[in-house]
């Protein structure tokens, strides 16, 4: 059977050994934030699907620079040796009842990023519904927990309602947009939601 290009590392994939980050994706936020400019130095940030870490180191090092807090969630523990200071680990579903309380009680953010994807099942509308599920959830807390001129970046693949989630953030920010970064992978049908410039609730 012949390999997978999925198989091979790519420059991203050697970039990221060679600059301490556990994967690859950690060069889409660099690119989403260069554009965007999502996150400053002290600000508060919430990492939803946070592991393997490579978006809450990123934001530790270059972002916050070790300054303000990251919340980082995930079913699974981050893979980073040590656990920067700046970061308070929550390891399972973001979305139960006791985590989202805790969620709550560390809020609110000035930043909330998400590159959660649901586990995978080769069924396209299968795993579409449950991307838009994710996003939708992110979507909710962003509403509730983001400060007054946040911002919010959430993945999803293309296909799972993107564009009503859009409309949908486009009542809670200033600018709502899509973003598909050059790191991701040619044959990926993932893109990136963003929403700038909280308004101010009613």
């Amino acid at each position: 059977m012949a390999n997978s290009r999925r198989d091979k590392a790519d420059s991203y994939t050697l970039r990221a050994h060679r600059e301490g980050y556990p994967a690859r994706s950690v060069y889409k936020l660099e690119e989403i934030n260069n554009t965007h400019k999502l996150i400053k130095p002290g600000d508060s940030v919430l990492d939803v699907g946070a592991a393997p870490g490579s978006w809450t180191l990123f934001t530790h090092r270059e972002l916050i620079k070790g300054k303000g807090r990251i919340v980082s969630v995930d079913l699974n523990p981050l893979r980073l040796d040590p656990v920067p200071s700046t970061v308070i680990e929550i390891t399972g579903d973001a979305f139960s009842k006791e985590n989202r309380a805790r969620l709550v009680e560390l809020g609110p953010y000035d930043c909330i990023i998400s590159d959660a994807a649901p586990m995978t099942t080769g069924n396209r509308t299968v795993d579409t519904t449950r991307s838009e599920w994710l996003a939708e959830n992110v979507v909710y807390l962003a509403e509730e927990q983001l400060r007054e001129h946040g911002n919010l970046v959430i993945k999803i693949f293309q296909g799972g309602g993107q564009e009503q989630i859009l409309k949908t953030m486009r009542t809670l920010f200033a600018k709502a947009k899509a973003f598909k970064p050059k790191a991701c992978r040619d044959d990926s049908f993932e893109i990136y939601l963003i929403g700038l410039d909280r308004k101010p609730r009613a």
